[in-house]
């Protein structure tokens, strides 16, 4: 027997027995998926022996033959070779087992891990709503704090002071510079729990003095806006952004969001939607379920009292 033939035997027994060592029969094959990678796998060694050798045994035996292509390279040639059958068939085979694993085989509506764990995610927040959905006041406050410390301390600390600057101190409702870079910048965060977007500086004017807003008014706005809507800076709100946020800060339903103090519907928002300001970008926490963001909302409220 040649020695090809010989090595490419003690390969696919080699292989074979490493696949059935390492796989679970008992409890596997009751599964599709791992009937389709059982299967894969043996067809994977089969073919690539198979390849192997043909190609080996070919090295071996044949001569160059046939008609040279008219095109050359540095002198190299190209023999008018066709298509090799062997190729084509692979191709065809290949399309057809890919519609077959798509609409039969595995189709995506299937069984999966990813689809069992949302299963299981639904399952726990209506437990969790059914348990928890109804409480309010300082039990929500508690449960808030307890969200915060498992999801927002690594970003906003434990004291939710924003570590040096890192994320958003949640102790006061905004701070200078991002009340002037919302204002240079605009926003569209989803403050209101939906698509309201506020215009860059070019789109705000005074109303006192119904110019563009200069330098100096963001400036004294910005300051205005972060000391609890106290201090210098008043007229400035009042011509430019009152009209909006109304003439408290506290914002108005459908327009603009409150700038003067957190709120649980704010907080929920920015944890639906992300948020994008002076320090950097905030993710989206979609973990969290309804009642847990409310939970956190009600908390950093608490905080600023």
């Amino acid at each position: 027997m040649n020695k090809i033939y010989l090595w490419g035997i003690i390969f696919t027994a080699a292989m074979l027995g490493f696949t059935y060592m390492s796989f679970d029969f008992k409890h596997g094959l009751s599964d599709i998926v791992n009937q389709l990678a059982i299967a894969g796998a043996i067809a994977l060694v089969l073919i690539s022996v198979f390849v192997v050798i043909k190609y080996v045994r070919q090295m071996q035996t044949d001569t160059a033959d046939g008609q040279l292509a008219a095109e050359k390279w540095d002198g190299i040639g190209e023999y008018l070779n066709e298509l090799p059958m062997g190729w084509a068939i692979m191709f065809f085979l290949t399309m057809i087992w890919g519609m077959w694993y798509f609409t039969i085989g595995y189709p995506v509506n299937a069984y999966s891990q990813i689809g069992e764990y949302n299963e299981d995610v639904r399952a726990h927040d209506a437990k969790f709503t059914a348990q928890y959905g109804s409480i309010t006041g300082d039990r929500l406050v508690e449960m808030g704090e307890s969200v915060f410390l498992a999801e927002c301390k690594v970003c906003h600390g434990l004291t939710a002071d924003g570590i040096d600057g890192k994320a958003a101190n949640l102790n006061k409702r905004i701070e200078v510079k991002s009340v002037k870079y919302t204002i240079l910048n605009g926003s569209n965060n989803g403050l209101m729990g939906m698509e309201m977007p506020m215009p860059d500086r070019n789109g705000l004017f005074n109303g006192n003095s119904g110019a563009l807003i200069t330098d100096a008014e963001i400036d004294a706005v910005s300051a205005y806006v972060a000391n609890g809507m106290t201090g210098a800076g008043a007229d400035v709100f009042a011509g430019t952004c009152a009209s909006c946020h109304g003439e408290d800060g506290k914002g108005m339903e459908y327009v603009a969001p409150n700038v003067a103090q957190f709120t649980p519907a704010l907080v929920t928002n920015i944890l639906n939607h992300g948020k994008k300001a002076a320090i950097g970008t905030m993710p989206k926490f979609d973990r969290l379920n309804a009642k847990q963001k409310e939970a956190v909302g009600a908390y950093i409220t608490s905080l600023s009292k």
